[in-house]
């Protein structure tokens, strides 16, 4: 196994607005789409579309949407084994509002993802010792991703950990445990208290936590590109330009081809690269994992 995701999954509620309604205001959206997603999924479907070999580790409620996100994770070839079904709870569930500009704005309803607990990281450990690399965000209970973190750190299993969505309550001596950290700007400026409205600002607050001790920062900037930081180099990517019809999902799709390139060859600036042009390819289709492109397509998207 390559890659073990610790994390959540959701039924995305997508509606395409041209404007958000005021207060008391009706509006007619002109078009909705429903499809699978959370962070945790969205990350292992995009690994695996790329050809990595993953093991998902998530609840779903009792409800008619926990079969069909079980077989959507197996239509990727997602280890589904450690999936597990709460009695009497709802999925998890996020409605999400695309605007004219393409970008996006979420509520979540976490459900059965709120029930993933360190138990069933102990009930998983003999599989999950074997995988290569593993994923984390943030839509889970932290004592879970805490117990995640001390379960790599014993095994000796690199770890990225994807503050999202971000939260002030933090507990550094475990996230400076992770190998990689990726926030997005404003995931960084939540988790820091600090601006990053210019490169400057970016890097300062990327410096703040490889003061906390914290090893590889990645923000991913959307439109700016991605700055990577460690002790000893700052290096600065830039975007594809593109045309961005969708946002959604675009953190996850980056995140989920990073940790298969990585686990490939070990090349963080490569790897970074790859997943840029992953990212760009998804957002210039509508919906999440459904926008995210195959192997081909990645290809031939690089070499043009």
């Amino acid at each position: 196994m390559d890659i073990a995701v610790i994390g959540s999954n959701m039924v995305d509620l997508i509606t395409y607005i041209d404007k958000m309604p005021k207060k008391g205001e009706t509006r007619e959206a002109p078009n909705f789409e429903m499809g699978c997603g959370g962070k945790g999924a969205n990350q292992a479907v995009a690994a695996a579309k790329m050809g990595a070999s993953v093991t998902m580790l998530t609840k779903v409620g009792d409800d008619i949407f926990a079969d069909n996100t079980i077989k959507n994770l197996k239509k990727y070839e997602i280890n589904t084994e450690f999936v597990q079904k709460v009695p009497g709870v709802a999925s998890g569930a996020a409605p999400i509002f695309v605007d004219a500009n393409s970008e996006n704005r979420i509520l979540i309803i976490k459900g059965a993802n709120q029930y993933i607990s360190p138990e069933d990281i102990d009930q998983a450990a003999e599989k999950l010792k074997k995988c290569r690399l593993l994923v984390l965000q943030l839509e889970i209970p932290l004592p879970t991703i805490y117990h995640a973190i001390e379960f790599g750190n014993r095994h000796h299993i690199p770890i990225i950990f994807n503050p999202a969505p971000a939260t002030k309550e933090l507990d550094f001596k475990y996230i400076s445990m992770c190998d990689f950290v990726v926030p997005n700007e404003i995931e960084l400026e939540m988790i820091t208290g600090m601006p990053v409205e210019t490169d400057k600002e970016t890097r300062n607050a990327a410096f703040v936590l490889l003061q906390k001790g914290v090893k590889n920062v990645i923000v991913t900037l959307g439109r700016r590109g991605v700055l990577w930081v460690t002790s000893n180099d700052i290096r600065r990517f830039d975007a594809y330009q593109v045309k961005a019809v969708d946002t959604t999902g675009a953190g996850d799709a980056f995140i989920g081809c990073f940790a298969h390139s990585f686990v490939r060859n070990g090349n963080v600036a490569q790897a970074i690269q790859r997943a840029q042009a992953f990212a760009a390819l998804s957002v210039t289709r509508k919906g999440t994992q459904i926008s995210y492109p195959d192997v081909k397509e990645l290809s031939a998207f690089l070499e043009g």
